[in-house]
């Protein structure tokens, strides 16, 4: 009679919370006396109890970074385990993917896995299969958990609770840990109160930061869970600037980019609050280094849009500025970027080319207007000659013109994410065109165009109305000497004789000839300028162009 081979078995357990964890007989304890239970009833097969314990008490399942998990995969590793027994398979895991790892790491050690409280194991491809459907629902309800607890959140935010955090300088938690509410701390609340009003005061950051040093204002002092102090040092620009934004301070509890009633009591008056974010914006506007927007600066830096512009949420655009490579690069950003960090839907636009943009909307829009005969709201044909050359000299000077004046006739504008609608101010327009502002049609101050974001590299390009052909004088040329290239070639010309006489190396001149087989269409497009955007030559060049035509015009989009 054979003697079994002996199977050296280890016993995994986990407990996702601490509770308990202080007992004499716990959760832990529980899971590896049923553990221990089965592999003596495995005694005859060969099994065989080691000694060491792989615990790990108050740890979730949703990640494989637990001390007593790395300890086991190393000694499996290492060959001294020939199996895992389990109590059941969410201890050792909740993740579909994470168990896939696991099983492959296992089996690559010729190691086994084995649940006590159910009946399978994976040494056979069933075993496996009844794993994964338990695995996936055990997922599920992980990930349905986390929506359910995120909803909650959003929930009693719209209610004004207070759902945790960091307590914010000039409030502390409601004493009653059951009650989701912020209390005033009387003596912070001086504190934030004085900062605000120096903001009002100063406009400037850098001031409002050492004149807090100077009174020995502090940031807020407190107790970690080990007993340590943090805090109570001074502000600094960052702290102060985030303080100064913080809608907390006028009673509101923000959750993303929405912003609700709170059930705390305000510390800052409604006054003083929108002052401080007025100053606030302008300051974005301004260049660093100048203490006040400067008259003969040219406009082209300065943000003519600024207050006019909401993203579709109803979220206004901020102007704000970078600085790289000595150049000073200017955007219109959403509000909430500033003031509620990152966010996948919050717009990020280049200044000067949506600048140009809604310039070239809004002239076209007038130009069509004048066309068709829309501009007066009751056409009169004695009056249209006058009225279009009216129009025909303010676009002229509007196209010319860096300035302001056209930015001045917006009233208000809302972006989407494939449009643009623009109301324009009645008043103001009529008075450019030399008309009262009953003269001008109703539509005439409505305008809405399609509104297109193309990536071109690093660049965002802005397309809103009909694009105007537009070539590109690099792939242009580049096309034309592709020709070149192709006949002299066809004629028998050796390519490295070619490359030498015009200066450039056979590679290049390899992937650039290429240009000369790409589809009469895109070709056509190429010289009227009509191409894509995100049509570049680095991307003609930067695989092998497909031979058929209809390919090409599909993978280009043209």
């Amino acid at each position: 009679m054979t003697t079994p081979r002996k199977i050296r078995c280890a016993i995994y357990t986990r407990k996702s919370s601490d509770d308990g964890l202080d007992q004499a007989f716990n959760s832990l304890d529980a899971q590896r006396e049923a553990c221990a239970a089965y592999i003596a009833s495995q005694r005859h097969e060969g099994w065989k109890l080691l000694a060491t314990r792989y615990d790990d008490g108050g740890l979730s399942g949703g990640t494989l970074e637990r001390p007593a998990l790395q300890r086991l995969l190393a000694d499996i590793d290492a060959g001294r385990i020939d199996m895992v027994v389990v109590y059941k398979i969410d201890r050792l895991t909740r993740s579909l993917a994470d168990f896939a790892r696991l099983v492959e790491r296992f089996e690559q050690a010729s190691c086994s896995f084995v649940s006590v409280t159910q009946s399978f194991n994976t040494s056979s491809s069933m075993g496996r299969l009844t794993l994964n459907v338990l695995l996936s629902f055990a997922q599920f309800e992980r990930e349905v958990t986390a929506e359910r607890i995120r909803d909650k959140i959003a929930a009693s935010k719209k209610k004004g609770l207070w759902m945790g955090g960091t307590v914010p300088l000039g409030y502390d938690r409601h004493p009653d840990p059951n009650t989701r509410e912020l209390v005033v701390n009387a003596d912070e609340a001086r504190t934030v109160r004085r900062l605000f009003t120096l903001y009002a005061e100063h406009g400037c950051l850098r001031r409002v930061t050492e004149a807090a040093a100077r009174e020995g204002l502090r940031s807020k002092r407190r107790v970690r869970a080990d007993g340590t102090l943090t805090g109570g040092r001074p502000l600094s620009r960052g702290q102060i600037h985030y303080l100064l934004c913080n809608p907390v301070y006028r009673g509101q509890i923000r959750h993303r980019e929405k912003v609700w009633p709170g059930l705390h009591e305000p510390i800052i008056e409604e006054g003083l609050w929108t002052e401080v974010q007025e100053k606030l914006q302008a300051a974005a506007r301004r260049p660093r280094g100048s203490k006040e927007e400067i008259p003969g600066r040219s406009q082209s830096t300065q943000a003519v849009l600024t207050g006019k512009l909401r993203d579709e949420t109803g979220d206004r655009l901020t102007p704000t500025h970078t600085s790289r490579h000595g150049r000073r690069l200017r955007y219109y950003i959403s509000n909430r970027l500033v003031s509620g960090g990152p966010d996948p839907s919050g717009w990020r636009l280049p200044a000067p080319a949506l600048e140009r943009a809604i310039r070239d909307v809004l002239c076209d829009h007038l130009e069509e207007a004048a066309a068709s005969h829309r501009v007066l709201a009751s056409p009169d044909a004695s009056q249209d000659a006058a009225v279009a050359k009216a129009v025909a000299n303010f676009v002229g000077r509007l196209r010319t013109d860096a300035g302001p004046a056209w930015a001045d006739l917006i009233a208000e504008g809302r972006l989407a994410r494939n449009r643009v609608a623009i109301d324009l101010d009645a008043n103001k327009l009529a008075e450019a065109l030399g008309l009262t502002a009953e003269d001008l049609a109703p539509t005439l101050c409505h305008i809405t165009a399609p509104l297109r974001l193309r990536r071109r590299g690093v660049e965002t390009k802005i397309i809103a109305g009909e694009p105007a052909p537009a070539p590109d004088p690099h792939l242009r040329a580049m096309l034309i000497r592709a020709h070149g290239w192709a006949r002299a070639l066809r004629a028998g010309r050796p390519l490295s004789e070619i490359a030498t006489a015009e200066g450039v190396s056979e590679s290049f001149l390899r992937t650039r000839a290429q240009l000369a087989f790409l589809a009469p269409k895109i070709q056509a497009a190429i010289l009227e300028g009509t191409q894509p955007p995100e049509l570049t030559l680095k991307r003609l060049t930067e695989r092998a162009l497909p031979l058929d035509w209809a390919a090409q015009e599909r993978l280009f989009g043209v």
